[in-house]
């Protein structure tokens, strides 16, 4: 037979293929031949075969039919052949192959070799696919070589350690002594190997961790670290100027396990992070790595407050520097530092402003979280000036975030009533179709408790809306004040700005070109008939106008307008002397509760929060099994799901998804299509913009409980009391993510038994932000007349890293003081 190609010549030949055809027609044939040549045993050209199937199978070609031939190379007694076995045990073989088993004993012989290279594959092998048992096996051997003078196998001995560790940990304590000496080694590979090592002991075991505390490994650390700094050029390892940055990062990485949670080691490394900090060299990226270590420790440490000045110093120049992965990184690590060392975050607030202006859309995200988050009473008129103007000019899919944000810090932070209104205005004037569903009402009470600003308010509005209905939520809040306030409005009496003459009919005429608008929403039709309907009480020349109109739309097809137009109707022809009285001007609106996190977020560096108080959690899946004795739990068949006031964005007509709350909850006899409960409304379930709301002051002393924390989604229960109906307990919801990837699509439901009733108002958002840097707030109104201890199920979907997830939940751990 004659003598196979060379590797040289395969690739060579390989590489002329035009075509994938041609190419695979020639791996095909070189194939045939290798098989051939494994048929006939032919040990002269083995190693030569297997290493031209090592290159096909680097292409993505099979080669499986090559293990055995090397295992054959590494029992060969010749070097080259070992060379090319192991590499291809490597390649070709994993543990979840019952062959790689055949090579633990030639690993072994090959550890205990006279010739180091061939240890050192040994080692390689070893510490590349070697499963627990083979690990169990050689363990020995790998710490006798960790022990040995030898610096060569000493690296390799220490990073296959690492592997055996990971494999199994039980086996951890017996290459502890051999850890005594290895950082004394002068050679830059044993020392980069033996922090590798250390570090994987100490995240894997808090004993081995307490250990290296008590040994004094810190100083020995701080001693290496402080060489590298301190010593001269280097060709040998220097990399761009800097001696060695790699092991520079790997000691870096290890102190910050050391020093995290720990008084003494922080304050031996204190010095030595501050030198790192201010002696690296920052032109080049080499330098720019060290000092995102040194800041992930300083502030990972309990280090001292001008040292976290420093790194948030090196954070704030990161900004500034030409690479955007640079800028990334340093707005997500301000980011995680801003509740802890606000003000001196907040030194570089116009360099993150300007952030909001780069072209890379993951760069203005993060500057944007990070900007709200800056927001508090000294810079709120400033920091909401950008804001608006980034809201003008950014994305579409950053607007319901952005517009969200400015909502909640206005609402927390507005130094004038006029402002505040002034703000929402220019929010929904220029993202009205974003804003989240509470906007409408949550800007309508904040109008009327205005009251010195009605005049101003509603010409405002008035001349937003003229000949634009674009942004439906705008047009909804210019059509329900022009209602109430259409008088002022006519009558010209603002002093805030100067005053328009407008007419009785050109506000009708605006009101009605909403009504017949293609662009008005069902819901915005609404608000412009009830306007129309209440300015016949504050008009007095255009009442007939009025009652034409409304006796129009008696006729609609749209049946929520029909409705309230025979309504209106009746109320013309048989009530008229009460319509007046129906008609006034609405009360102030007390607000009792936010539906922004703006009670529980921090604020910001101005004051520290409370700290709110903890009770174990009460959270654990339900298997479908169990759900009769969860029914027990909960008085049996009394069960009623909740139907939240929210809109849905699922059809009305899914009617079996009511029942579908706690999907497992349907008891033996009760069919799954029947419908829900009909139960009498309570006052509180009435609309709060057409009664006196009920819940007028907070009660003090209810502690808050955690409800469910799983898989690094935490839910927070915080209580309110009403003083007018002591019955009624508001409770508000708020849902953080500890993870690092957002939750979206999150959805919160809930149920208690008959002898409550439970209304579940809209959410703040669907998505949740990763590492915990916000929350979705959500309010229930639980009433409970019979002063009954109070029990939930609560079940909670969502999606987390392209996984739909779903889980279900008990809380009875709520506090006496909210339900008695």
């Amino acid at each position: 037979m004659p003598a196979p190609i060379r590797l040289r010549e395969l690739i060579r030949t390989i590489r002329t293929a035009r075509t994938q055809a041609e190419e695979r027609e020639m791996i095909q044939k070189e194939c045939a031949a290798i098989r051939s040549s494994f048929r006939e045993e032919d040990n002269t050209y083995r190693c030569r075969n297997v290493a031209k199937l090592l290159y096909m199978h680097m292409l993505g070609y099979p080669a499986h039919f090559g293990q055995l031939e090397c295992l054959k190379l590494i029992a060969s007694q010749k070097f080259t052949d070992k060379r090319i076995g192991y590499l291809g045990a490597m390649l070709l073989l994993d543990e979840r192959q019952d062959v790689h088993l055949l090579m633990t004993n030639c690993i072994k012989n090959d550890l205990n070799h006279s010739t180091q290279y061939v240890q050192g594959l040994a080692l390689c092998t070893l510490g590349c696919m070697g499963s627990s048992e083979m690990c169990r096996d050689l363990a020995g051997e790998v710490e006798k070589l960790l022990k040995t003078s030898n610096s060569y196998l000493r690296k390799k001995a220490a990073l296959c350690a690492v592997h055996v560790i990971r494999k199994v940990p039980e086996l951890m304590e017996m290459f502890l002594p051999a850890t005594k000496n290895l950082l004394n080694e002068k050679n830059h590979g044993v020392l980069h190997t033996s922090v590798v090592l250390l570090t994987e002991m100490c995240e894997r075991s808090p004993d081995m961790l307490a250990h290296f505390r008590k040994v004094s490994l810190v100083p020995q650390l701080v001693r290496i670290l402080k060489n590298l700094i301190m010593s001269g050029y280097s060709p040998e390892h220097d990399v761009s100027g800097i001696s060695d940055p790699f092991l520079q990062v790997r000691i870096l990485r290890l102190l910050r396990i050391l020093g995290r949670n720990d008084d003494d080691s922080s304050e031996a490394m204190n010095d030595i992070l501050a030198q790192v900090a201010t002696n690296t060299e920052t032109s080049k990226n080499v330098g720019n790595a060290i000092l995102y270590e040194t800041v992930l420790t300083i502030m990972d440490i309990k280090s001292e407050s001008g040292l976290r000045v420093l790194a948030i110093n090196i954070l704030g120049r990161f900004l500034l520097n030409n690479d955007k992965n640079i800028r990334y990184v340093a707005l997500t690590s301000l980011l995680k530092t801003v509740q802890t060392d606000h003000n001196a975050v907040q030194r570089h607030r116009s360099t993150i402003v300007d952030c909001l202006k780069d072209l890379d859309v993951s760069i203005k995200r993060r500057a944007m979280e990070l900007s709200f988050a800056l927001v508090n009473g000294n810079n709120v008129r400033g920091m909401m000036k950008e804001l608006l103007y980034f809201l003008d000019s950014c994305e579409p899919e950053f607007k319901a975030d952005c517009a969200s944000g400015i909502f909640l810090a206005a609402e927390k932070y507005a130094p004038s009533k006029r402002w505040h209104i002034d703000t929402i205005m220019r929010v929904l004037t220029t993202a009205g179709s974003y804003v989240r569903d509470d906007a409408v009402p949550n800007l309508i009470q904040l109008i009327t408790n205005s009251v010195e600003m009605h005049a101003y308010t509603v010409q405002r509005l008035y001349k937003a809306i003229l000949g634009d209905y674009s942004q439906q939520p705008l047009v909804q809040v210019a059509s329900w004040c022009i209602g109430e306030y259409g008088d002022l409005l006519v009558s010209g009496q603002c002093e805030e700005e100067e005053p328009i003459q407008v007419t009785e009919d050109e506000v009708l005429d605006i009101l009605e070109s909403v009504l017949i608008s293609n662009m008005s929403a069902s819901v915005t039709r609404g608000y412009a008939l009830t306007a129309i309907m209440k300015l016949s009480t504050r008009f007095t020349c255009t009442v007939n106008r009025i009652k034409k109109v409304v006796s129009i739309y008696g006729s609609s097809i749209d049946v929520e307008l029909q409705q309230r137009a025979v309504e209106y109707n009746a109320l013309f022809k048989k009530y008229d002397h009460m319509r007046p009285a129906l008609l006034e001007r609405m009360p102030v609106m007390e607000k009792a509760t936010t539906n922004g996190p703006t009670e529980i977020v921090q604020t910001n560096g101005e004051t520290e929060p409370a700290a709110l108080e903890t009770k174990p959690p009460s959270t654990g899946l339900q298997p479908t099994s169990q759900a009769n004795d969860l029914l027990d739990l909960l008085g049996g068949n009394d069960i009623t799901p909740v139907i939240p006031t929210a809109p849905s964005s699922k059809p009305a007509s899914a009617g079996g998804e009511l029942l579908d709350l706690l999907g497992d909850l349907n008891l033996p006899g009760s069919p799954v299509s029947a419908p829900a409960p009909q139960i009498s409304q309570p006052p509180f379930l009435l609309d709060g913009l057409s009664s006196q709301p009920l819940f007028n002051d907070i009660a003090a002393g209810i502690p808050s409980i955690t409800a469910y924390s799983k898989n690094g989604l935490k839910i927070d229960f915080t209580f309110e009391r009403s003083n007018t109906n002591p019955s009624v307990t508001v409770i508000t919801i708020q849902a953080s993510n500890s993870t690092e990837l957002d939750m979206t699509d999150f959805v919160f439901q809930a149920a208690v038994p008959k002898t409550f009733q439970l209304q579940l108002l809209s959410p703040s958002s669907s998505v949740i932000p990763a590492f915990n840097s916000g929350t979705i707030t959500q309010v229930i109104k639980v009433l409970n007349p019979q002063k009954q201890q109070l029990r939930m199920r609560i079940k909670l979907t969502y999606n987390h890293k392209g996984s739909a997830m779903q889980d279900l939940a008990e809380v009875n751990n709520f506090p006496p003081q909210s339900w008695q």
